[in-house]
């Protein structure tokens, strides 16, 4: 039977087990890449023109995902759910930072204005956590990694994204009253030495914004990390086991070679010829 327009767009925007799935996925992440790029390079000191090609970029950008954006709202069978989706939510914070300061004029900003424009564009930092999505389906690295590694891996990643958001957060609570957070480089740092516990004090916040950040940062390193290490940890355990999940007791991991479950003793595997 002949698919139609949504249907195909939708096989296409979610599937990533064929070429044309796997290249529309890639654009979207490189896209995806550009984007905290221009976060990063806007918190180091470059000139007016390249400030001005970096503003272009992002508004091309962001163009691009706003048409990805209405096209899987489109294609979706479910739109309400499909707009209070995790992954659709990450998207708007994505669009709606340069969308509300391209159509804010630069004559009418006012001190009040610049506040808010500056909560705005902290939001961008969250841009990073789309890149989960890309870490949900093993057929996006072209079916070479198993459903262990690419836990794994995404696990890893969230720590990343962990560190990423810190660092974000922490610069623009920072940045102009502390003489130490000068780039993004300076607040990576300090939230990598803040969420791994090291706590050199080379630098300290100086702002009641950036008190209130550590806070956060510590708390999140307190509570996540030892989190994420230990499901990397569940994760290289059950790697020498199969999948397999008992329909008595529910327990998912067993053994190779286990032909009954380990908590209840129910059969979960026999093999038998039939006569």
């Amino acid at each position: 039977m002949k698919k139609t327009l949504r249907q195909t767009l939708q096989y296409y925007l979610m599937d990533s087990s064929t070429l044309l799935g796997k290249l529309i996925d890639i654009f979207i992440l490189l896209l995806n890449i550009i984007l905290c790029v221009i976060f990063v390079a806007e918190t180091y000191p470059i000139s007016e023109f390249f400030k001005s090609f970096l503003w272009n970029l992002e508004v091309i950008t962001i163009f691009i995902l706003i048409i990805e954006y209405f096209l899987r709202l489109y294609s979706s069978p479910f739109r309400l759910k499909q707009v209070f989706s995790f992954y659709s939510i990450i998207d708007l914070i994505t669009i709606l930072p340069t969308v509300i300061m391209f159509f804010i004029p630069v004559y009418s900003v006012n001190l009040k204005l610049m506040k808010m424009l500056r909560i705005i564009r902290i939001l961008r930092v969250f841009r990073i956590i789309r890149f989960l999505r890309f870490m949900s389906d093993p057929n996006f690295f072209f079916g070479t990694i198993t459903v262990y590694l690419l836990k794994l891996f995404r696990l890893m990643f969230t720590i990343f994204i962990i560190f990423f958001i810190s660092s974000g957060l922490f610069f623009y609570a920072e940045s102009g009253s502390n003489p130490q957070i000068q780039t993004f480089g300076d607040a990576f740092y300090f939230s990598v030495i803040t969420l791994t516990t090291v706590g050199f004090g080379d630098i300290v916040p100086v702002s009641q914004s950036g008190r209130w950040t550590v806070i956060l940062i510590v708390i999140s390193g307190i509570v996540l990390i030892p989190w994420q290490a230990s499901q990397i940890i569940k994760e290289w355990f059950n790697v020498s086991k199969k999948h397999v999940t008992c329909t008595n007791c529910g327990l998912k991991f067993h053994e190779t070679d286990a032909s009954h479950c380990k908590s209840c003793g129910n059969i979960i595997y026999q093999e038998y010829d039939g006569t």
